[in-house]
């Protein structure tokens, strides 16, 4: 049995979905090891990760958009001083996956055919997010 283990640091442009998966599946790639388990982590409470469809771009738009309706930035929250974003994107996380786990067969992600995996940027300005990838197998 053999692990890997790399820090990703992803930079966004502000709320949205950022599609990560070919960075994370060349990374798997370059290790080596033909079956496995893959664990992402986001070292973050106001990002998430997602996997998603990422043949049409209107899901990312309508699943932003739904988001943005159940934790509005106008809300009603007590924990402010962060800006008007910071608890939204509390709650927008809190109610997605900060990991993933995906298993490593042939060498490669075991992803469905419009499977893609996303960071899930909750705040409205820029960030640099990290994301830890830890990978087992042989």
């Amino acid at each position: 049995m053999k692990q890997s283990i790399h820090n990703l640091e992803i930079s966004t442009r502000g709320q949205s979905l950022y599609e990560v998966t070919s960075a994370i599946n060349e990374w798997v790639r370059r290790q080596r090891m033909q079956t496995g388990l893959l664990t992402i982590f986001c070292r973050h409470t106001s990002a998430s990760l997602l996997i998603q469809e990422n043949a049409d771009p209107t899901v990312r738009s309508d699943l932003e958009a739904f988001f943005a309706r159940l934790a509005p930035e106008d809300g009603p929250y007590h924990h402010d001083s962060e800006g008007p974003d910071d608890m939204p994107a509390h709650l927008r996380a809190a109610l997605t996956q900060v990991q993933l786990s995906i298993p490593v067969v042939d060498g490669s992600l075991v992803l469905g055919t419009w499977q893609g995996i996303y960071l899930f940027e909750h705040r409205v300005r820029p960030h640099r997010r990290a994301i830890v990838l830890h990978l087992i197998g042989e």
